[in-house]
Protein backbone atom coordinates (compact mmCIF):
# COMPACT_ATOMS: atom_id res chain seq x y z
CA UNK A 1 0.00 0.00 0.00
CA UNK A 2 1.04 3.48 -0.65
CA UNK A 3 -0.72 6.70 0.92
CA UNK A 4 1.32 10.31 0.36
CA UNK A 5 4.21 8.75 -0.38
CA UNK A 6 5.55 10.90 -2.88
CA UNK A 7 7.95 12.78 -0.66
CA UNK A 8 8.64 16.13 -2.56
CA UNK A 9 5.18 17.13 -2.39
CA UNK A 10 3.13 18.55 -0.28
CA UNK A 11 0.66 17.37 2.17
CA UNK A 12 -2.24 18.57 4.21
CA UNK A 13 -4.28 15.77 6.02
CA UNK A 14 -7.67 17.04 8.01
CA UNK A 15 -7.32 13.76 10.48
CA UNK A 16 -10.65 14.25 12.20
CA UNK A 17 -12.62 13.85 8.87
CA UNK A 18 -10.72 10.99 7.77
CA UNK A 19 -12.75 7.49 8.41
CA UNK A 20 -11.35 4.95 11.44
CA UNK A 21 -9.93 1.99 9.74
CA UNK A 22 -10.15 -1.19 11.38
CA UNK A 23 -6.26 -3.17 12.33
CA UNK A 24 -5.81 -6.81 13.05
CA UNK A 25 -6.63 -6.22 16.60
CA UNK A 26 -9.84 -5.81 18.15
CA UNK A 27 -10.69 -2.32 19.56
CA UNK A 28 -7.37 -1.02 17.72
CA UNK A 29 -8.70 1.46 14.88
CA UNK A 30 -6.75 3.82 13.00
CA UNK A 31 -6.57 7.06 10.50
CA UNK A 32 -3.77 6.99 7.90
CA UNK A 33 -1.76 9.90 7.45
CA UNK A 34 1.09 8.35 5.03
CA UNK A 35 2.08 4.74 4.25
CA UNK A 36 4.43 2.76 2.20
CA UNK A 37 3.74 -1.02 3.02
CA UNK A 38 1.31 -3.62 3.68
CA UNK A 39 0.49 -4.54 7.95
CA UNK A 40 4.72 -3.51 8.46
CA UNK A 41 4.89 -0.25 6.99
CA UNK A 42 6.74 2.65 7.02
CA UNK A 43 3.90 4.89 8.50
CA UNK A 44 2.03 7.72 10.11
CA UNK A 45 -1.08 7.26 11.48
CA UNK A 46 -3.20 8.56 14.18
CA UNK A 47 -4.33 5.20 16.45
CA UNK A 48 -7.44 4.99 18.63
CA UNK A 49 -7.76 2.24 21.06
CA UNK A 50 -10.66 1.55 22.99
CA UNK A 51 -11.25 0.91 26.39
CA UNK A 52 -9.56 -2.27 27.85
CA UNK A 53 -7.79 -3.12 24.38
CA UNK A 54 -4.17 -3.77 23.46
CA UNK A 55 -1.91 -4.77 20.99
CA UNK A 56 -0.24 -8.34 21.34
CA UNK A 57 3.62 -8.19 22.53
CA UNK A 58 6.05 -6.97 19.68
CA UNK A 59 9.34 -5.62 19.34
CA UNK A 60 9.94 -2.77 17.03
CA UNK A 61 12.35 -3.59 14.27
CA UNK A 62 12.43 -0.09 12.62
CA UNK A 63 11.78 1.87 15.78
CA UNK A 64 8.31 3.73 16.85
CA UNK A 65 7.55 7.12 18.10
CA UNK A 66 4.36 8.65 19.21
CA UNK A 67 2.71 11.24 20.90
CA UNK A 68 -0.45 10.14 23.11
CA UNK A 69 -2.96 12.58 22.32
CA UNK A 70 -5.96 11.94 24.04
CA UNK A 71 -6.42 9.37 27.38
CA UNK A 72 -3.57 7.40 28.76
CA UNK A 73 -1.37 5.12 26.76
CA UNK A 74 0.08 2.33 29.06
CA UNK A 75 2.68 -0.82 28.52
CA UNK A 76 4.74 -2.56 31.28
CA UNK A 77 6.99 0.36 31.52
CA UNK A 78 4.42 2.25 32.68
CA UNK A 79 1.68 4.73 31.65
CA UNK A 80 1.49 7.61 29.54
CA UNK A 81 -0.74 10.27 29.98
CA UNK A 82 -1.92 12.80 27.26
CA UNK A 83 0.90 15.36 26.24
CA UNK A 84 3.70 12.34 26.37
CA UNK A 85 6.33 12.14 23.62
CA UNK A 86 8.09 8.43 23.38
CA UNK A 87 10.76 6.99 21.53
CA UNK A 88 11.04 3.34 21.07
CA UNK A 89 14.06 3.10 18.57
CA UNK A 90 14.96 -0.72 17.23
CA UNK A 91 15.48 -3.69 19.19
CA UNK A 92 13.03 -2.76 21.82
CA UNK A 93 9.80 -4.12 22.53
CA UNK A 94 6.56 -3.90 24.80
CA UNK A 95 3.10 -5.00 24.94
CA UNK A 96 1.22 -1.77 24.17
CA UNK A 97 -2.49 -1.01 25.10
CA UNK A 98 -5.02 1.07 27.55
CA UNK A 99 -7.79 0.19 30.12
CA UNK A 100 -9.27 3.79 29.85
CA UNK A 101 -8.74 4.39 26.34
CA UNK A 102 -6.80 6.55 24.34
CA UNK A 103 -5.39 8.17 21.08
CA UNK A 104 -2.23 8.42 20.04
CA UNK A 105 0.13 9.79 16.78
CA UNK A 106 2.33 7.37 15.82
CA UNK A 107 5.34 7.06 13.54
CA UNK A 108 6.54 3.71 12.73
CA UNK A 109 10.32 2.42 10.72
CA UNK A 110 11.44 6.63 10.41
CA UNK A 111 14.48 5.87 12.97
CA UNK A 112 18.16 5.79 12.32
CA UNK A 113 18.98 2.05 11.99
CA UNK A 114 21.45 2.54 14.88
CA UNK A 115 19.95 4.81 17.10
CA UNK A 116 19.01 3.64 20.85
CA UNK A 117 18.01 6.52 22.53
CA UNK A 118 15.05 5.63 24.12
CA UNK A 119 12.97 7.97 26.42
CA UNK A 120 9.53 9.49 27.35
CA UNK A 121 8.48 13.62 28.46
CA UNK A 122 6.03 15.39 29.07
CA UNK A 123 5.98 17.94 26.32
CA UNK A 124 4.55 21.33 27.85
CA UNK A 125 6.48 20.71 31.31
CA UNK A 126 9.14 20.80 29.20
CA UNK A 127 9.01 23.89 26.80
CA UNK A 128 10.73 26.92 28.04
CA UNK A 129 9.40 30.01 26.42
CA UNK A 130 7.12 28.32 24.60
CA UNK A 131 9.09 25.86 22.83
CA UNK A 132 11.76 22.87 23.26
CA UNK A 133 13.51 20.39 21.55
CA UNK A 134 12.62 16.95 21.92
CA UNK A 135 15.15 15.41 20.26
CA UNK A 136 17.96 16.45 17.96
CA UNK A 137 20.60 14.07 15.86
CA UNK A 138 22.04 13.66 12.50
CA UNK A 139 18.97 12.86 10.62
CA UNK A 140 16.21 15.00 12.21
CA UNK A 141 15.14 17.52 14.85
CA UNK A 142 11.97 17.01 16.92
CA UNK A 143 10.13 19.96 18.73
CA UNK A 144 7.27 21.25 20.47
CA UNK A 145 5.78 25.03 20.21
CA UNK A 146 3.36 26.47 22.56
CA UNK A 147 2.15 29.63 20.27
CA UNK A 148 -0.20 32.60 21.17
CA UNK A 149 -2.67 34.26 19.01
CA UNK A 150 -1.17 35.09 16.06
CA UNK A 151 2.12 33.81 16.56
CA UNK A 152 4.46 33.02 13.33
CA UNK A 153 5.59 29.72 13.12
CA UNK A 154 8.76 29.58 10.85
CA UNK A 155 11.21 27.67 9.71
CA UNK A 156 13.90 26.79 6.79
CA UNK A 157 13.00 22.92 7.00
CA UNK A 158 16.37 21.85 5.36
CA UNK A 159 15.34 17.92 4.56
CA UNK A 160 11.40 18.74 4.44
CA UNK A 161 9.33 18.58 7.78
CA UNK A 162 5.72 17.99 9.33
CA UNK A 163 3.59 19.87 11.54
CA UNK A 164 0.78 18.28 13.24
CA UNK A 165 -1.51 20.58 15.69
CA UNK A 166 -2.42 19.50 18.95
CA UNK A 167 -4.55 22.09 19.74
CA UNK A 168 -6.01 25.22 18.60
CA UNK A 169 -5.49 26.00 14.73
CA UNK A 170 -2.38 27.04 12.15
CA UNK A 171 -2.91 28.51 9.00
CA UNK A 172 -0.24 27.62 6.93
CA UNK A 173 -0.43 28.83 2.56
CA UNK A 174 -4.50 28.59 2.01
CA UNK A 175 -4.70 25.87 4.39
CA UNK A 176 -5.95 26.66 8.22
CA UNK A 177 -5.43 23.24 10.15
CA UNK A 178 -7.01 22.23 13.38
CA UNK A 179 -6.66 19.98 16.43
CA UNK A 180 -5.51 16.35 14.39
CA UNK A 181 -4.44 18.47 11.21
CA UNK A 182 -0.99 16.97 9.58
CA UNK A 183 0.93 18.96 7.45
CA UNK A 184 4.22 17.42 5.72
CA UNK A 185 6.08 19.98 3.57
CA UNK A 186 8.96 18.51 0.95
CA UNK A 187 13.08 19.07 0.93
CA UNK A 188 13.66 22.66 0.48
CA UNK A 189 10.38 24.22 1.54
CA UNK A 190 10.02 26.47 4.35
CA UNK A 191 7.20 26.80 6.90
CA UNK A 192 5.44 29.75 7.34
CA UNK A 193 2.57 29.38 9.44
CA UNK A 194 0.18 31.92 11.75
CA UNK A 195 -1.47 30.61 14.93
CA UNK A 196 -4.95 31.46 15.13
CA UNK A 197 -7.37 33.22 17.55
CA UNK A 198 -6.98 30.65 20.43
CA UNK A 199 -3.17 30.19 19.85
CA UNK A 200 -1.86 26.59 18.98
CA UNK A 201 0.04 23.95 20.32
CA UNK A 202 2.24 22.17 17.78
CA UNK A 203 4.61 19.21 17.19
CA UNK A 204 7.06 19.46 14.67
CA UNK A 205 9.61 17.20 13.21
CA UNK A 206 12.39 18.72 10.47
CA UNK A 207 15.43 17.06 8.39
CA UNK A 208 13.76 13.38 8.18
CA UNK A 209 12.53 13.40 4.59
CA UNK A 210 15.73 12.66 2.38
CA UNK A 211 15.64 9.40 4.33
CA UNK A 212 12.58 7.76 4.14
CA UNK A 213 12.40 4.56 2.35
CA UNK A 214 10.02 1.69 2.94
CA UNK A 215 10.35 -0.74 5.90
CA UNK A 216 13.21 -3.69 5.71
CA UNK A 217 11.32 -6.79 5.86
Amino acid sequence: MELNAKFDQRVVVHSDQLDWIASPMPGVDRRMLDRIGGEVARATSIVRYAPSSKFSAHTHTGGEEFIVLEGVFQDEHGDYPAGTYVRNPPTTSHTPGSEEGCTIFVKLWQFDTEDRNQFRIDMAATAEGGQAVLHKDAQETVTYHALTSGAVLTDPLKGGGEVLVLSGSLTEGDDTLVKGGWLRLPEAASLNAVAGPDGANVWMKSGHLPHARPPAV
